[in-house]
């Protein structure tokens, strides 16, 4: 159960740290900056930890995809971005992708 907290934790640091990329301004506000180099850092530091339970597979499928999915989110709701019926269905390609793997196949099932 403790990976499982490790892998949200890790997506949402990798969140944090891509939306403050966007604030940094090329790396050149100090504080946007600080926080992208905490997010990842702390996202690969907690990604370690979860594959310590989980097959790479799952891990990366999981992380990846719920990043794409909040960052395109985050994008609509912080910076009015807007997301069109090819990006819609580009996301739910994604999200099918995922489940598809992590609850149809056994290949990147997690050890229990």
């Amino acid at each position: 159960m403790r990976a499982y907290l490790y892998l949200a934790i890790a997506i949402a640091a990798e969140v944090t740290g891509t939306t403050a990329l966007k604030f940094s301004d090329g790396f050149t506000n100090p504080v946007p900056t600080a926080i992208v180099v905490a997010g990842y850092i702390g996202s690969f530091y907690l990604l370690s930890l979860s594959l310590q339970e989980f097959p790479i597979g799952f891990v990366y499928a999981t992380w990846s995809a719920l990043g794409i999915i909040a960052a395109a989110l985050i994008g609509v709701v912080l910076f009015d971005e807007s997301v069109d019926i090819a990006g819609f269905v580009g996301i739910a390609l994604i999200v099918g992708g995922v489940v598809c793997l992590n609850v149809f196949s056994d290949t990147y099932a997690p050890a229990h």
